[in-house]
């Protein structure tokens, strides 16, 4: 029950806009529980967490990390999701099977609306979650002014929980509201319990009346003994929080400072009595039996590990389960993880999360059940908008470089590897720069492959303006059979968009219906590459006359005569360029719409409508038509005029036509000039 600490391991996810130091208080969760001796620093680079040289080099998390701890005699687990965007995929799958989140904020409420993406993550997935004001010993303005900065952004109101009590301009302590018990921080010490600061009295009475008038409005009880003058009791005040938290009916506000280990404790200890159990996340996500939800695949030392969270009832090495495909899967070793440790076990318990071997076909984001397999989570994730062209700096590392990227993308939910067949090109497609480079240096680092990458060829197409007749012959004579095909062809452009049509029109025999199939085939040839060096698209072409020797006539001689023929009629039938047009959807604060409209203006972008975004206070909508040309450093210049907020999503929408000083550009650049 929500309230009383339970049996059963609980998942607590941390989550919160980057650089807000949710590594730096999951040390000092695992520090304060007594799972660590020494408090670790993401800072001098002692931290359990983010210890890969990816994450050390940036100074922040590049992946989920993952930890277990007891506390009080209860047992929970500990999720630190990445809190930049570029990384956020890791720990979406995540978070989706997590008993109560903590969102990690800056005490400044400049900042504040950072933390709206993970607040609206978690309204929409139902987890349960409060906030931490981190690195309040650094805060300068009021916690109210905070409050209000945050309140927008959640659809739960905000209940604070705690007030400050302050030596100058600077926090040294709090008074928690529920307990009526005022604290004083220690550096490197518990906080020390104080009497209430006499000049605060009335300022906490003033804040314990608005929190519990809070709690009555879901509570009938609690509203008459308000009524009534009558005072409530502590049990019953610290109950009504543990059902406002598992219920989502309010998100409390406790703050602190992870470095300093202040307010760690008081967190902890909401934890174990408001966190709900491993139950309630099984009724949430509709487990009936045991079962397993893998949230992510990493490859170590010991092989294949998917990291999964177990819910429903006891699973165990060996066990056979069942995948949403309909499969069967056998349970390998079992392992509860620590950082990069492990510890082999034998069974995992209802809400444990684990690592399991040997379940290779079983990928992050699929469930395994011994009995009937609960339903597909539904997980948002960022848009793919960034690409790069890679091929191996070493030829001999081809197939190396194929089997370290489908490793890679086992591991990492956001990256995508396309094969452009086209333009024979590797692609990696991923959230942002930041987000690729890491992908580098890990290929790199773990497989020994070094790259060579570049932006990705830009799909340009042609057509054409006017229709044409044309002619073509191949005839060659070498003696003995020679070659001989000889085709009349007319050909005419299409509305965009149409493709490709041919027909024959031929009367009489004078092409053999034998050899018809050979001419389209020519003439597909010719349309792979134009005369201004582009695939042609958008034309119809029609097979209306020609002729054939009853000896030298051949499939190959007329395939060269109908290429021929294309090839003449390209060139003469105004050939023009075509860019790709992208339809772009950007979300965004609204105090920064008019630099994100200006920004796509400034990039050839065409605007389409403006509106508020759906179920969002204070954010915008932007629609526009831009050329996939310009979407190449696109995500970082929005995010740098948006506190790193704005999101976009391109999809190919049309072809336009392309003229001007920038086709030349482009068609020299496609076809230079003899020298």
């Amino acid at each position: 029950m929500a309230g009383q600490p339970s049996k059963g391991t609980r998942v607590i996810a941390l989550v919160g806009p980057a650089g807000a130091g949710k590594t730096s208080l999951a040390e000092a969760i695992l520090f304060a529980a007594g799972a660590t001796d020494r408090l670790g620093s993401t800072a001098n680079g002692s931290s359990i967490g983010d210890s890969s040289p990816e994450a050390r080099q940036r100074g922040g998390s590049t992946e989920l990390n993952l930890y277990n701890f007891d506390y009080l005699g209860d047992s929970f687990a500990l999720i630190d999701c990445p809190g930049s965007v570029g990384f956020a995929a890791d720990g979406a799958k995540a978070l989706a099977v997590a008993d109560v989140a903590i969102v990690v904020v800056d005490p400044d409420p400049a900042r504040a609306p950072l933390a709206a993406p993970a607040l609206r993550a978690l309204d929409e997935l139902g987890i349960p979650h409060l906030i931490f004001v981190n690195r309040i010993d650094q805060a300068h303005g009021r916690i109210r002014d905070l409050l209000s900065a945050l309140q927008p952004m959640s659809v739960s109101p905000l209940l604070a929980r705690q007030i400050p009590i302050r030596d100058g301009e600077k926090i040294s302590g709090f008074i928690d509201l529920a307990l009526e018990y005022a604290f004083k921080y220690r550096p490197g010490q518990q906080s020390e319990r104080i009497d209430i600061p006499a000049d605060l009295q009335d300022r906490e009475h003033e804040a314990r009346t608005q929190m519990l008038e809070q709690l009555a409005d879901h509570d009938d009880e609690l509203l008459e003994q308000l009524l009534m003058d009558q005072a409530p009791t502590r049990e019953k005040v610290l109950q009504d929080l543990a059902r406002e938290t598992g219920e989502s009916l309010g998100v409390s506000v406790l703050f602190g400072s992870a470095s300093s280990s202040w307010g760690v404790r008081r967190l902890l200890k909401a934890m174990r009595h408001e966190a709900p159990s491993p139950s309630t996340a099984a009724d949430r996500l509709s487990v009936t039996d045991p079962s397993m939800y893998v949230f992510k695949v990493v490859h170590g030392s010991i092989g294949r590990l998917a990291m999964a969270r177990v819910l429903g009832g006891k699973i165990a090495e060996g066990s056979d389960l069942k995948t949403s495909d309909g499969d069967h899967a056998r349970v390998g070793s079992l392992f509860k993880v620590q950082g990069e440790k492990t510890q082999k076990i034998g069974a995992g318990e209802s809400g444990d999360v684990v690592a399991v071997a040997k379940i290779d076909t079983i990928r992050a984001g699929e469930w395994l059940s011994a009995g009937k397999v609960p339903p597909p989570v539904d997980i948002g994730y960022p848009a793919r908008n960034c690409a790069i062209a890679i091929e191996p700096a070493d030829r001999k590392d081809d197939v190396k470089l194929s089997g370290a990227l489908h490793r890679l993308a086992e591991e990492d939910s956001a990256l995508v590897v396309e094969h452009d067949e086209a333009n024979h090109e590797i692609r990696l497609r991923g959230v942002n720069d930041e987000h690729l480079n890491t992908v580098l240096a890990r290929l790199k680092r773990r497989f020994g492959v070094e790259v060579k990458s570049h932006t990705p060829t830009v799909g340009y197409r042609e057509s054409i303006r006017k229709p044409v007749t044309q002619k073509g012959r191949h005839k060659k004579q070498s003696g003995g059979h020679g070659q001989f095909g000889d085709v009349i062809i007319e050909v005419k452009p299409l509305p965009r968009g149409s493709g490709f049509v041919f027909e024959e029109r031929i009367h009489g025999g004078s092409v053999p219906k034998q050899w018809i199939p050979a001419v389209e085939d020519g003439v597909r040839e010719a349309m792979a590459k134009g005369p201004l060096g582009f695939e042609v698209v958008d034309c119809h072409v029609a097979l209306i006359d020609g002729s054939y020797h009853s000896v030298d006539s051949s499939e190959l001689a007329f395939r060269l005569a109908g290429r021929i023929a294309m090839q003449e009629a390209l060139s003469a039938a105004q050939p023009h360029l075509l860019e790709p047009m992208h339809k772009l959807t950007v979300v965004c604060p609204s105090n920064a719409t008019s630099r994100i409209t200006s920004a796509v203006a400034g990039r050839r972008g065409q605007m389409l409508g403006l509106g508020p975004r759906d179920g969002w206070t204070g954010w915008d909508r932007v629609e526009a038509l831009i050329p996939e040309a310009e979407l190449s450093g696109l995500e970082a210049e929005l995010r740098s005029q948006s506190q790193g907020l704005a999101t976009y999503e391109a999809e190919f929408d049309h072809l336009a036509e392309l003229n001007g000083p920038l086709a030349d550009k482009v068609i020299q650049q496609k076809v230079p000039e003899p020298a």
